[in-house]
Formats: structure tokens, C-alpha cells, sequence
């Protein structure tokens, strides 16, 4: 009896599992949006999550199959705390990462060994056909940085884009 509620319980988990990555779309995605917390902000070499009640002004980032990201340059002053509405008008999942070239060349290779990742990280955002999402970041060093969709293939076919912080 005791090996059949086990096996039971296993296959139930397992049922669990396989509908919950059904339902997220199989793939990459983040396990739940990002929620600010002052005391878990890290610094980076490309400035820092941001207070969403310090956004200076929002930016909105459309995405689409064509690989491209409109604006593909952003221009931001150095400290200011910038919210990216990123809109995703194409029929694939795909996303913006934030980080200096080395990060997401590093972050593009292993995506394509482990394509199915998660995350939640403040710096990046998982957006479904037709829908937005937001990255609420602090520029806060001066000089040019990447943001790029790191799904497989994204990246390579030009899915990137430059800001430069003045």
C-alpha cells in the first residue's frame, strides 16, 4: 500500500509538472514578474534595478519576428531611472536582457545549450505574443551598453540593440 501511495504521489507530481510547462508555453520564461525590494538591489557595470517610484520617464521598446527591437539605440543620462515598456508585437515569445556585450554574449551561449532557462532577474523581461512587460532600471555608469533577446537564434539574427548613458 505504502509503495502505491508513493508511485501515486510521483505520478501526480510529475502530471503537476508537465501542466505547469504546458501552460507557461514550454519554454523560457520567467517563473513570476519581478518585484522591486530596495535591499536586494545589486550594483552592476551597467547601472542598477531601479525604484519604480524614481522613474524619470518610460520608454517604450517594441519587439517583433523580425528580429529587430524599435528603438534599437536608447540615450539616457547617467542616474536617471528609466522605465522600459517593452512591448512584444510579433507571434514568438521573445525578451530584453540588459548587460555589457561580455554578459550577453556569455548569457546568448548558454541559452543555446539550455534553452529552456528561467529567470528572474531585474534586468530582463519574458514577453509573450501580444503582450508588454516593463524593466524599471538606474542608469547609473556612463558609457554604451547592449540589450538583445538571448532566445536561440534571436540573438544571433540581430535581436539587439545599444543604449548609451551620457
Amino acid at each position: 500500500m505504502k509503495t502505491q501511495t508513493i508511485g501515486l504521489l510521483t505520478v501526480l507530481a510529475m502530471l503537476g509538472t508537465s501542466v505547469s510547462f504546458a501552460h507557461s508555453g514550454g519554454g523560457h520564461h520567467a517563473a513570476k514578474p519581478h518585484q522591486y525590494e530596495a535591499s536586494e538591489v545589486v550594483d552592476t557595470p551597467f547601472g542598477r534595478e531601479g525604484d519604480p517610484t524614481a522613474v524619470t520617464r518610460t520608454v517604450t521598446v517594441d519587439m517583433t519576428d523580425n528580429m529587430r527591437f524599435t528603438p534599437a539605440v536608447l540615450t539616457v543620462n547617467r542616474g536617471e531611472t528609466v522605465r522600459l515598456k517593452v512591448v512584444n508585437k510579433g507571434q514568438l515569445l521573445h525578451e530584453l536582457v540588459l548587460g555589457t556585450p561580455e554578459e550577453l554574449d556569455k548569457h546568448s551561449e548558454a541559452m543555446r545549450k539550455h534553452p529552456g532557462m528561467e529567470h528572474d532577474e531585474p534586468q530582463m523581461v519574458h514577453v509573450q505574443p501580444g503582450d508588454q512587460a516593463e524593466v524599471v532600471w538606474q542608469f547609473s555608469e556612463p558609457g554604451e551598453f547592449q540589450f538583445g533577446c538571448l532566445l536561440p537564434g534571436h540573438f544571433e539574427a540581430g535581436m539587439v540593440g545599444r543604449v548609451v548613458v551620457q
